[in-house]
Order: structure tokens, then sequence, then C-alpha cells
């Protein structure tokens, strides 16, 4: 039997990618979700494909970055599940660049909602998981989380901290509150995330990746397959990437 039927899944930046692809996936495994992004229009687009497909889901506009849009996401799931069993901490942005070109301000972006969000994202929803002695929460990191190249210096530092962060998380709770965590770090996927790049000579770089990357279906397979694992199960970490990539 699956254990993904009927839990109630939170998901950050929910409006497209990944997670847009992870959301009508579970929602057609029976999961009721709870579509958190900044872009309302996209947020209410997925939310109407899933109820199409006979899914249940609600969204709520939310910022990661603001501790009370956090706490209100909590607050708008419970009152509309009653509970909440996995939240998906996957808002993201990688504008890489030489940290030559000091782009400070997309620093701080990045550690905002990379970092950040990921920790108010645990802050809100952690009371609950505890209060129900259970709970699952995955933070997506990246390839970029596990070895650093030029250009990714400030991303790369962003995620391995999503690593550090979510195994302390696993260390402290998973024992005395039986809350599982997994990281997701995927390689070179076809999503939007590029598209914060503004730098021209690191995007017609990047660019030239773009004929080996996967589908954003395959990374929502492998958060199902970590979601659908029994209680007493815990898949920490999963690292997925094109066969053609090779860091």
């Amino acid at each position: 039997m699956e254990q993904t039927k009927a839990k109630v899944i939170i998901i950050t930046g929910a409006s497209s990618g990944i997670v847009e692809a992870t959301a009508k996936l579970l929602a057609k495994k029976g999961a009721k979700i709870v579509l958190a992004a900044r872009r309302e229009n996209r947020l209410q687009k997925v939310c109407n494909e899933i109820e199409k497909e006979g899914g249940d889901s609600i969204f709520l506009k939310v910022d990661v970055t603001s501790t009370q849009d956090m706490q209100e996401l909590i607050k708008f799931s419970l009152e509309h599940y009653g509970r909440i069993d996995v939240l998906i901490n996957n808002a993201g942005v990688m504008p890489l660049s030489q940290l030559q070109e000091l782009k400070v301000d997309e620093w701080d972006r990045m550690i905002d909602i990379n970092i950040k969000g990921v920790l108010y994202g645990i802050a809100a929803v952690l009371p609950t998981m505890r209060n129900q002695k259970g709970g699952h929460i995955i933070n997506i990191s990246s390839v970029a989380g596990y070895q650093t190249s030029p250009t990714s210096a400030v991303y790369s530092g962003t995620k391995y901290a999503v690593r550090a962060i979510t195994e302390g998380l696993r260390q402290e709770e998973s024992p005395e509150s039986n809350i599982r965590t997994t990281i997701v770090s995927p390689g070179i996927v076809k999503t939007e995330l590029t598209n914060s790049i503004s730098s021209r000579e690191v995007k017609e770089m990047v660019s030239k990746t773009e004929g080996i990357s996967i589908s954003p279906i395959c990374i929502a397979r492998s958060i199902a397959f970590a979601i659908d694992e029994p209680e007493d199960t815990s898949i920490n970490e999963i690292i997925i990437r094109p066969t053609a990539q090779l860091s």
C-alpha cells in the first residue's frame, strides 16, 4: 500500500519546474497538496490542473523569506486539512557569477531564499510535526552542494548549507520525534532556474549544458519514492543527475 495516499504535503516554490511536476505526481498518488509560491497566477494554474485530474489541492501566495508568511502557510494548511505530513522546501534561485563581478545583491538574495527560506520553513512546521510525533521534511539541495566550480561559489555555499541544516535536523529530531528528513540533490534539470543568471557570459556557458538536461518528472519520482517509504524507513540523501553529466 502506498504511504503517500491521503498525506498532507506542503510544497514551496510550487509554481513551476521540479515541484510543479512533484505536486501533480503526488496528487495522482492521492496526497492532499498545499502549493506555496510568489506567483499566484501560476499557483492557480497548477491547482486547477491538479483538480481537473481529480486531485485535492489548495494554494497560498507566500514569500519564503518572510517568517510571517511561512507561519501563515502552516496555519492555512492546518485550517484546511488538520495536519501536515510533509514539507518540501524547494524555493530557490541560482544567479551564478564570478565573485569578482561583485553581485552582492544576488548573493544576498541566494542566502535569503536558499538558506533562510529553508530555515523559516523548518521553524514554521517543526512545532506541528513534533506535536504529531511524526512528519517528513524534504529539502532540495543540488549537486553544487557537494562540489564547487567557477561561478558557483555562493550558490554552492547555500546548497552546502542546506545539506548541513538537513543533517543536523535529522540527528536532532529523528530519534526523538520520529521526523524523517531527506536531501534531494538534482543535477542539470530543465527548469527556469537559469533565468535568474544576469551574467551574459555565465548564461552562455550554462546554456551549453542544456542538451543533457533531464525532465523535472525524474526528480519528482525520486521525491515520491522517499515519501512513499514506510514510517520506520528514512531515505536521507538522493543525488540524481543526467547520465551524461560528469560532475
